[in-house]
C-alpha cells in the first residue's frame, strides 16, 4: 500500500514545514509520498521545500512556470500521484492532517471516495454562513448531487484518479467531477481551524470564479430562469399597459401617467438584461475555455520524481 498526499501551495513559507511534519507523523510505518505543487510562489516557499526534499526523498516538488490559479494547479498535482490512494489537502493547515488515519480507515472499508465535510469553522460567522448558503444553492440547482461544505479535502482511490486522468477538462470544477463520477463516498465531519500563520490567498475574484464555475459546469437552471423570467416580465408589462390604458380612459382628466413608472420600468428592464447577459457570458466563457484545450499547468521543475 502506498499513499500519496498532494498539497498545493502559493506563498506558504510559514506553513509548509509544519504541514510536512504533521503529515509525516500521521503516516509513520506507511509507504507514502508527499507532493507539493507550488504555484510560482514569490516568497521562500520553494527554498524551504527544497531543503525538506533534500533530507526526505518521500517529499516531491512540482514548481509551476507561473501562477496557474487555484483550480488548475491542485487538480494537476492530484493527477501526478502514484499511490494506491491520494489525499488532497491545502498547505495552510486548515485541512487537519490529524484526519489522515480516519480517511485511511474509511478507504480500507471499501470506499473509493472519502470526503471531509466542514460542518463548523473557526472563520468569521458571516463568511461561513455565506459559504453554506452558496453550497446549498448549488446543490439545489445542479444536475447532479453535489456534496455540501466540501472543499476538495479528502481521499481518492487510484480508480478515481485513473478516471480523472481520462477527463479532458482544462478548467475543472473538481468537486463537481467527483460527484459526477458517482462512486459512493464516506463523509467525515470536522471543525475547520482558523489560519494561524500567513494570510489567505483567496480574494473576492477567486471565490467568485470558483462559485460561478460550479454553477455553469453543472446546471442549466440559470439559463432557464432567464427564459421564464423574460416570459413573466413580458406578461407583467402587458398587464400594466392594459391597466394604464383603462385607467386613462376612465379617468382622463385626473389620471396622470407621469414619468416615474416609465423610468422605474426602464431601469428594472435594463438591470435584468445586464444580469442575464453577464450570466450568458459566463456560459460562453466556459465554452471558450474548453475549446482552447490549453494544458492545466506548465512545469518549471520537478524534484525527487523518478
Amino acid at each position: 500500500m502506498k499513499i500519496s498526499v498532494v498539497s498545493p501551495c502559493y506563498n506558504e513559507e510559514a506553513n509548509v514545514e509544519e504541514l510536512y511534519r504533521q503529515v509525516k507523523s500521521q503516516l509513520l510505518g506507511i509507504d507514502y509520498e508527499h507532493i507539493f505543487i507550488d504555484n510560482a510562489s514569490q516568497d521562500r516557499t520553494v527554498s524551504i521545500l527544497r531543503k525538506i526534499a533534500d533530507q526526505d526523498k518521500n517529499v516531491k516538488i512540482i514548481v509551476n512556470a507561473r501562477n496557474f490559479g487555484h483550480i488548475r494547479s491542485p487538480f494537476y498535482g492530484l493527477l501526478q500521484a502514484s499511490g494506491d490512494a491520494a489525499i488532497l489537502m491545502v498547505s495552510d493547515l486548515q485541512d487537519p492532517p490529524t484526519l489522515i488515519p480516519e480517511l485511511l480507515q474509511k478507504w480500507k472499508e471499501g470506499y473509493k471516495v472519502v470526503l471531509c465535510i466542514k460542518d463548523q469553522s473557526e472563520e468569521s460567522p458571516l463568511m461561513f454562513a455565506l459559504r453554506k448558503a452558496y453550497y446549498g444553492f448549488v446543490a439545489h440547482v445542479a444536475d447532479i448531487t453535489l456534496t455540501k461544505n466540501n472543499t476538495g479535502f479528502g481521499l481518492y482511490d487510484r480508480k478515481v484518479l485513473d478516471i480523472l486522468r481520462n477527463i479532458d477538462d482544462p478548467y475543472p470544477y473538481f468537486r463537481g467531477l467527483i460527484s459526477d463520477i458517482g462512486f459512493e463516498s464516506a463523509k467525515i465531519s470536522y471543525l475547520q481551524p482558523r489560519r494561524k500563520r500567513g494570510i489567505t490567498k483567496n480574494n473576492f475574484y477567486t471565490l467568485y470564479d470558483i462559485a460561478m464555475l460550479g454553477i455553469v459546469n453543472h446546471s442549466k437552471v440559470p439559463l432557464r430562469i432567464a427564459t421564464m423570467l423574460g416570459f413573466f416580465m413580458s406578461a407583467l408589462s402587458l398587464f400594466v399597459a392594459f391597466f394604464y390604458l383603462i385607467a386613462k380612459l376612465l379617468f382622463w382628466q385626473s389620471f396622470s401617467i407621469g414619468s416615474a413608472p416609465l423610468l422605474i420600468g426602464m431601469f428594472l428592464l435594463f438591470s435584468i438584461q445586464l444580469f442575464f447577459t453577464g450570466l450568458l457570458g459566463e456560459y460562453i466563457g466556459a465554452i471558450y475555455t474548453q475549446v482552447q484545450k490549453r494544458p492545466l499547468v506548465i512545469e518549471l521543475e520537478r524534484i525527487n520524481f523518478p
